[in-house]
């Protein structure tokens, strides 16, 4: 039998409702903590449509001064900003402009652009403007991140080089047309563990085996890159469903 041990917070949620609710209660918490700590707070958005219900919920929560947030992307693709592919343009409606985020304090991923250049300028923009709490990363207030069914997570994807890139802090993911990826720009590890809070969503049975391999006391990123989230520096939040292996209502 494999060992498995959840590094950090395990929440299980009975139903997709309880999810949305308890992810942007916790998310929200944790940016209220650090403008109240630090004056402002930083969020990193993760695409897909997991997180978009509790990205509405948050949006509504008045106790958060969205005056002082700023926000980040974990990754984007490589489409124009009004593309039903971009993570952008998924959280744009439900989340930006529902709180009323002011432009300035959006720093999207130009997955318009070419990935390369975008990766660079991006980095330049995080070194600037995002302070190191840990180490030589910045450090970004909470992270909202997903799995993949094959356990990437961000764009880093698994036996890819960029997840053992430890270097740069932002990078160019090759299309790969056998899989039916566009290019992508995506944080890389050094950036994901000097994070102070990460919350991982996950909903659904497909997520079982992924999530069982990343809590597996053996194995390596390269395999499963969501692992990388194992050595974050700050705290981790996994919020699960019943169906991706919740046992029920949290407490």
């Amino acid at each position: 039998m494999t060992t498995k041990v959840v590094p950090g917070m395990l929440v299980a949620t009975p139903d997709a409702e309880t999810f949305a609710v308890e992810a942007a209660s916790r998310i929200g918490k944790a940016l209220r903590d650090g403008i109240a700590k630090r004056g402002s707070a930083t969020l990193a958005l993760s695409g897909g449509n997991t997180p978009l219900p509790a990205y509405a919920i948050l949006a509504k929560d008045d106790r958060i001064d969205w005056t002082k947030v700023e926000v980040w992307w974990v990754d984007e693709r490589a489409v124009p900003p009004e593309s039903p592919r971009s993570n952008y343009g998924g959280a744009k409606g439900p989340l930006l402009e529902a709180a009323k985020i002011a432009p300035a304090s959006i720093h999207r991923m130009r997955g318009e652009d070419d990935p390369t250049s975008a990766a660079n300028e991006y980095e330049a923009l995080l070194r600037s403007k995002v302070k190191p709490a840990y180490g030589d990363a910045p450090s970004l207030d909470v992270m909202v991140m997903g799995i993949g069914d094959d356990g990437h997570t961000a764009s880093l994807f698994p036996d890819e080089p960029e997840v053992q890139e430890r270097t740069r802090l932002v990078v160019a993911v090759p299309a790969s047309p056998s899989k039916g990826r566009e290019a992508r720009i995506s944080l890389t590890a050094p950036v994901i563990e000097s994070a102070r809070a990460i919350f991982v969503l996950a909903r659904g049975k497909e997520k079982v085996t992924a999530l069982e391999n990343v809590w597996s006391v053996e194995g390596s990123p390269s395999e499963v890159p969501a692992r990388l989230i194992r050595n974050a520096r700050g705290t981790i939040c996994w919020i699960i469903d019943r169906a991706a292996g919740g046992l029920g209502p949290v407490p």
